[in-house]
């Protein structure tokens, strides 16, 4: 097979002594490092802005001069290594933790997210340039391209292996799209939304047992498999199969495994867990079972539970039997989780079922907003983003000047301002948008009022539409004339959640409607680089997930580390993050079943909390024009979320927990 292209893009115009400029596009270290930022921009702070803060398409893009005079410049050049694959990643690279990760190419990415006239969601998928993009290919440590085939049922499925490289690790993505294979193959690694049952099954098949293959075919032997969510879990067989060819039993391979297996489960919603019925089961593993030493039988029975007995193989329920140390993603969904997982122990009391909880955590130096970064550099540690764990250094944020402080606070949502403006502005020359269209992407938003944010997958159990129940108290806020409030939504529906979109196009309606319309609007087509703008830009970062249904959520500390008040439901992290001083916090009613009740009870709770106790503090101002009191919170919420809810924590604890006795393969108690 002949290798892709793998020209650098513009490098036979980049002067020698800007050659390494390269190299640091194509390694995301950059996202998260301000310093390499700030080099990127200063190149041509115009083009930073169109490529949407894309240097691979900066350098391919800029004009051969302005290159040829930066380098005369001796101060222009900082080198370094890394790259975005996720918060975890960047964190482990920071530490020093030798971590790699698999996953799909996805040629055709994420889907854009478009609202038509009519105001629904369309999802629109489009093939990103390679060559912007900072991917090159695998390579064996005998030099040449990364390529196996995996058999998958009856056929056999040539995969590419691409490398992102992450700071001090990698990031390797299996690609189908290969001339080799057939078209419905090339298509299993097209996109991320897509396909039926069967094209799920296949790609797990490829994620679980190809992912093996590929570490073995780069000469990588992880000490540890961390199996995030059960769509990676075949792993856990392609292991065992591993060790029975090598002359293991299947108890004692099954043993091995275990021991060095971590598995995190992400979500308490039953339909984030894939069950693939047992026909299907028999198609792709009829000839795989055996090689594990089990009949059809012991093998179907590895992803069988209670309630699916005879019907599904859950995933799931494979990856907890076969892991030693299994956990959820904050204190509340770790109880979540034992009640639901509790009869994989049967006669085990439920808190004794072993799954912990790692509470998740953000990566500080992706999320910080630059004023937020020079404010914490000034007065709370030169080095607050590699102590960001250490509670002491936070203690000295009760000390940043309140002028200072609200200085930062005003730029950054003046700035998010600018940047709706900005899209609404573009999407009109374009002529994507109509005049009413324009006014729902917020072009009537004051700079200077009272911002809420909510900003999230647009799941019907997050209900974003809780602000809409009582439209009398919700235009009483918006239109008061001394203390007006408005808020910001964004956020997209699984191109499948049909109830998902409704909810996209109720929001949108009420953006439309002129009586609350300017004073509401939605971003279209929510991605990272809008949500920095809104977790460092809004006041109030609202989250109103139905409980006990939100795992953790993250977007509230992105918020709080940039002097945002959370006001959420008391559920997934915010249920151990809420102080009482810190935020505002609604307490769930104990009676899950009643929805409707609960949606009531939770509303009146929002709408008290909005009218008594919010919107009064930030606007309560002394003669300087600064809302001391909500800033005092600000301060509180920082001090207090900070240092417990970044990944230097929680990757720290993954290691101390879960890692460190997996490699030393602690005999398993469970």
């Amino acid at each position: 097979m002949q290798a892709p292209d793998q020209r650098q893009p513009a490098q036979d115009t980049v002067p020698q002594s800007l050659y390494r400029l390269g190299e640091l596009a194509r390694n995301l270290w950059w996202s998260w490092t301000p310093t390499a930022r700030q080099l990127f921009e200063s190149i041509d702070p115009t083009l930073w802005f169109l490529t949407h803060h894309n240097p691979v398409q900066l350098l391919s893009s800029v004009k051969p001069e302005r290159l040829t005079t930066l380098a005369s410049d001796t101060n222009i050049y900082s080198g370094g290594l890394g790259i975005l694959a996720g918060d975890h990643c960047k964190e482990s690279s920071d530490l020093g933790i030798p971590l790699v990760g698999i996953g799909f190419m996805y040629p055709q990415g994420y889907f854009k997210q478009r609202i038509n006239p009519e105001g629904w969601q369309e999802a629109t998928y489009a093939p990103f340039n390679r060559h912007d993009s900072p991917i090159q290919q695998a390579m064996t440590p005998a030099g040449v391209p990364c390529s196996i085939k995996v058999e998958i049922g009856h056929r056999q499925v040539t995969v590419l292996v691409w490398q992102v490289r992450t700071g001090r690790m990698s990031l390797f993505l299996i690609d189908t799209d290969v001339p080799e294979n057939t078209p419905e193959d090339r298509a299993l690694s097209a996109r991320l939304y897509g396909g039926d049952q069967e094209t799920r099954l296949c790609q797990e098949f490829l994620l679980g047992i190809g992912g093996v293959r590929v570490l073995r075919a780069l000469g990588i032997n992880p000490a540890v498999w961390h199996c995030n969510e059960g769509h990676s879990a075949f792993l856990t067989v392609e292991r065992i199969r591993e060790f029975v060819t090598a002359g293991h039993g299947h108890a004692e391979a099954s043993e091995l495994v275990r021991q060095s297996t971590v598995f995190t489960t992400h979500t308490p919603v039953p339909a984030g867990h894939d069950i693939f019925p047992f026909h299907l089961m028999d198609r792709y593993f009829t000839n795989y079972w055996s090689q594990l030493g089990l009949s059809r039988e012991e093998f179907l029975g590895l992803g069988e539970t209670p309630d699916s007995t005879g019907h599904g193989f859950n995933m799931t329920a494979l990856a907890m039997r076969l892991s030693a140390h299994v956990n959820g993603v904050s204190r509340e969904h770790g109880r979540v989780s034992r009640h639901m997982w509790q009869h994989l122990w049967p006669g085990l009391a439920e808190d004794l079922v072993p799954i912990r909880h790692l509470t998740n955590g953000i990566h500080a130096p992706t999320w910080i907003s630059p004023e937020a970064n020079s404010l914490y550099a000034k007065y709370v540690s030169t080095e607050w983003a590699e102590r960001i764990d250490d509670p002491t250094i936070w203690q000295r944020v009760t000390d940043l000047p309140d002028h200072e402080l609200w200085s930062v606070r005003q730029t950054s949502r003046r700035k998010l301002m600018r940047f709706i403006r900005e899209r609404a502005r573009d999407g009109w020359i374009r002529g994507h948008l109509q005049p009413m269209q324009a006014i729902a992407r917020g072009t009537l938003l004051d700079p200077e009022a009272l911002t809420i944010g909510f900003a999230r997958r647009f799941a019907t159990y997050k209900r974003a539409t809780l602000l809409f129940r009582d439209l009398e108290r919700l235009k009483q806020l918006l239109h008061n004339r001394w203390r007006p409030v408005q808020i910001v939504f964004a956020g997209k529906a699984h191109p499948a959640d049909e109830p998902g979109r409704y909810f996209i196009h109720e929001v949108l309606s009420f953006c439309n409607d002129h009586k609350i319309g300017g004073h509401v609007a939605f971003l279209e087509d929510y991605d990272m680089h809008m949500a920095k703008y809104l977790v460092q830009g809004v006041d109030i970062w609202l989250n109103t997930p139905r409980a006990p249904l939100e795992a953790s959520g993250t977007s509230g500390q992105k918020a709080a580390l940039n002097g945002v008040i959370n006001l959420s439901v008391l559920d997934g992290w915010w249920q151990e993050g809420y102080n009482g001083a810190n935020g505002w916090g609604i307490q769930p009613l104990p009676d899950e079943s009643d929805t409707q009740a609960q949606d009531a009870h939770d509303a009146e709770q929002l709408f008290r909390l909005l009218e008594q106790e919010v919107v009064p503090l930030f606007y309560q101002r002394d003669l300087d024009g600064i809302p001391r009191g909500w800033l005092h919170i600000v301060k509180e919420s920082i001090k207090t979320i900070a240092p417990r809810f970044c990944t230097k924590r929680m990757v720290k604890e993954y290691m101390r927990q879960l890692y460190a006795p997996a490699t030393a393969r602690t005999p398993n108690k469970w």
